[in-house]
């Protein structure tokens, strides 16, 4: 890896760039410490004459990337940054920090491929919520995060909103929304509701109340017939609501400063970007019916493409609007964490490679790292089962692995029972993927041909976004 600290000219976007002015750029660069930016530049494809690139940038829950690609798909620079942990009143800055990030990633491009960015768009995690004074854009309240929940405003939201609606949570965007609103100044205050890729996204195009359905729909916002329901818009709090539009859509000119600032051609737009899952899933490039992610981290969660809109709130299960198909997904409490617990690394590598995955494991388990499952069994008393334990660890890593395989099969079973477009082929990200043995199981288990994916950044799904608002100009 190329450690990517790029500073110096501005080149000609008509100029053909050799991998000599990208080596000088380098030369010239001031490396700062690699605990907070590295990345990677791709030295063996000259950039063409008039040649466009696109720009994805990930704001993930730890830290942020970018990915620079062609229109072919092909990665031409990419980088990441932690979050500076700015402090104030003894809690960290957020607003700081990712204002400080989104520019510090602008600076890691290589200065030579500036010129040739078309278009910009950014995820971010979902129902990181942000309130903002309407006139200036600045935050009116420390940003509500992804995992924050408030759960003195569910009683009132669950009064408004159908059963079981994706909004029924505490830690969802509405409830967050609810939380603000009920402060003594909040009905007096001209302001709007943004997430955390509105927000970001803000700061680069300059047009204030500009969302995407996907960060949408935890507020209430129905992509499937385009607006906010009848029992949202009737609330006091409904003037906050941002106008909505498709991820990917453009949403107007990069703004002139911004444009000088880092070399940006003029031409360059900044399209609405998505959630941070989203994107990784926009990034297997699993973009038919019946297609499906399976990301294997520290829990298991699974994404497939249906022609149909699934909705069961007893398991968890929601649907995301990508154009005219629905990403139907259910996350089980299984998975690495729990492999975590038993085994190193070291030992999981080392076993795995003695599992014959041809061979069917008659080790009956259900991996968790505590009490209590969503999907695809809702019961928040089940008990771990990770016995009995045979004298071999093969055998033991054996069941586990094949185990989790089951749980996985079962719940591309729930989604078929649900009415989704059945699984035909699943894409695998996450640490998991990595375990070619596991992927053979699995692939036994479930009947159907598994593939690591071949791209897994989130990143690298927001780039895609550009690409399709680039396009679509």
């Amino acid at each position: 890896m190329i450690l990517l600290f790029v500073t110096g000219d501005q080149y000609n976007a008509r100029k053909l760039v050799s991998r000599s002015s990208i080596s000088n750029a380098l030369d010239k660069s001031e490396r700062r410490p690699a605990s907070l930016r590295a990345g990677k530049v791709n030295m063996d494809v000259d950039l063409e004459v008039e040649e466009r690139l696109y720009l994805g940038l990930d704001f993930g829950t730890s830290g942020a990337r970018y990915a620079l690609i062609d229109k072919e798909g092909k990665i031409r620079a990419e980088g990441k940054r932690e979050y500076p942990l700015y402090m104030s009143e003894e809690t960290i800055d957020w607003v700081k920090s990712w204002r400080a990030t989104l520019f510090g990633l602008l600076e890691d491009i290589p200065v030579s491929f500036r010129p040739a960015v078309a278009s910009i768009s950014i995820d971010g995690t979902s129902a990181t919520t942000m309130i903002v004074d309407s006139r200036t854009g600045e935050p009116l309240c420390k940003p509500l995060l992804y995992n924050q929940s408030c759960p003195e405003a569910l009683p009132t939201v669950k009064a408004i909103a159908p059963a079981n609606h994706t909004v029924c949570s505490g830690s969802s965007t509405l409830c967050k929304l609810v939380s603000w609103w009920s402060s003594s100044d909040a009905p007096n205050i001209s302001a709007v509701l943004l997430h955390q890729a509105d927000w970001l996204l803000w700061l680069l195009h300059g047009k204030l109340g500009v969302s995407d359905y996907n960060n949408a729909l935890k507020v209430g916002y129905d992509p499937e017939v385009e607006s906010y329901p009848p029992w949202l818009l009737s609330q006091p709090y409904s003037s906050l609501l941002p106008r909505v539009q498709a991820p990917g859509t453009t949403i107007g000119s990069i703004k002139e400063s911004i444009r000088t600032q880092f070399g940006f051609p003029e031409d360059c737009v900044i399209c609405t970007g998505t959630t941070d899952s989203i994107a990784a899933f926009l990034a297997a490039r699993a973009n038919q019916p019946g297609k499906a992610v399976t990301s294997l981290g520290s829990t298991l969660a699974i994404k497939l493409l249906s022609t149909k809109r699934v909705e069961d709130a007893r398991f968890g299960v929601y649907s995301h609007r990508l154009d005219d198909k629905w990403l139907v997904g259910g996350a089980s409490n299984t998975g690495g964490a729990v492999l975590r617990q038993i085994f190193t690394d070291d030992q999981l590598e080392k076993l795995s490679q003695q599992i014959n995955p041809a061979e069917t494991s008659p080790l009956d388990y259900y991996p968790l790292q505590e009490v209590g499952e969503r999907f695809p069994v809702a019961d928040p008393k089940m008990e771990p089962r990770l016995h009995p334990r045979p004298e071999s660890d093969v055998e033991y890593l054996h069941g586990i692995l094949e185990s989790i395989a089951r749980i996985e099969a079962k719940g591309y079973n729930l989604l078929k029972e649900l009415g989704a477009t059945p699984v035909e082929e699943v894409f695998t990200a996450g640490g998991g993927s990595k375990n070619e043995k596991w992927i053979k199981i699995r692939e036994r288990v479930l009947g159907l041909p598994v593939h690591k994916a071949l791209q897994t950044e989130a990143a690298y799904g927001a780039a895609l976004l550009a690409m399709k608002g680039a396009f679509a100009q």
